[in-house]
């Protein structure tokens, strides 16, 4: 078949094709060496087709790539898997847009529960970076637990001793944060420490008031930021005897109280002092 026989009976323009060619994902079956005309058997089309819905599905054509070469089981368990994900985002944009029309109609609301904790002073050792985009600030994340995993440091007990991420800034595709991993370390051992985690900058974080949300396990995108962060920021209005602390905002990392693995909070760092 001809690259436009092809296209029409894949519904997939020329175009298309000589990009997904380009890119691997289908390739035709011969070129011709003189005139470079692509010509495509008739058992592509299956492929073709598939490559179409799964682009109408906004699927990313690198992702397409990887799972074009599974076996067809696999393949229908990452579709699964890609589409929940994708209603997971959906959802958490639905909240964020709930909670804009309320806010532009002069309505701030607390969506969560909103607990507090007392933390101490503590020393942290922490590595800061400006990230662009969801993707980027992830790798980072996963190159600090590497970090943490290379040396093996000390935990400390309690909530106040678990490692955290803070946000000094937006993190998306528009704006690059910085972001700031950090890991609670004892005070007495922190210039050891830091002397032998040349990565890591060692700095002492001053005793704060937090209010935080739980957020669970599952991986939370820029839209549940906002939402959570807003609600935190509607609680802290409504107290008259809060002010908030310049340390922040955070996502804490957990140990499960049910069990293993982590769960994840976000939360506000505020002193209990009485508004001027």
């Amino acid at each position: 078949m001809s690259i436009g026989e092809f296209a029409k009976d894949s519904q997939l323009s020329a175009k298309a094709l000589r990009l997904y060619d380009e890119l691997g994902l289908l390739p035709p079956a011969r070129v011709d060496e003189v005139s470079g005309y692509r010509f495509y058997e008739p058992g592509q089309l299956k492929q073709a087709r598939l490559i179409a819905a799964l682009r109408q599905l906004q699927v990313p054509l690198a992702e397409i790539k990887a799972i074009l070469p599974l076996e067809p089981a696999r393949a229908a368990d990452r579709v699964r898997e890609i589409w929940a994900a994708t209603e997971a985002e959906h959802t958490s944009r639905s909240a964020l847009a709930a909670y804009l029309i309320d806010e532009l109609r002069g309505k701030k609301s607390v969506m969560h529960e909103i607990n507090t904790r007392e933390i101490p002073d503590r020393s942290l050792l922490c590595v800061k970076r400006n990230v662009t985009g969801d993707k980027a600030a992830w790798a980072f994340g996963k190159e600090f637990i590497a970090l943490l995993r290379r040396y093996q440091l000390p935990a400390l007990e309690g909530r106040a001793g678990a490692f955290f991420c803070i946000f000094w800034g937006e993190v998306s595709e528009d704006s690059d944060g910085p972001m700031e991993w950090c890991h609670p370390v004892p005070p007495d051992e922190a210039e050891a420490l830091a002397a032998r985690c040349p990565e890591l900058t060692l700095r002492a974080e001053s005793a704060h008031q937090e209010a935080f949300v739980n957020i669970g396990d599952g991986q939370v995108d820029g839209a549940d930021w906002q939402v959570v962060s807003r609600s935190l920021e509607a609680w802290a209005e409504q107290q008259p005897d809060i002010l908030p602390a310049d340390l922040g905002v955070r996502l804490t990392y957990l140990p499960s109280e049910f069990g293993q693995g982590t769960y994840q909070d976000f939360a506000i760092p505020f002193n209990g002092q009485p508004r001027g």
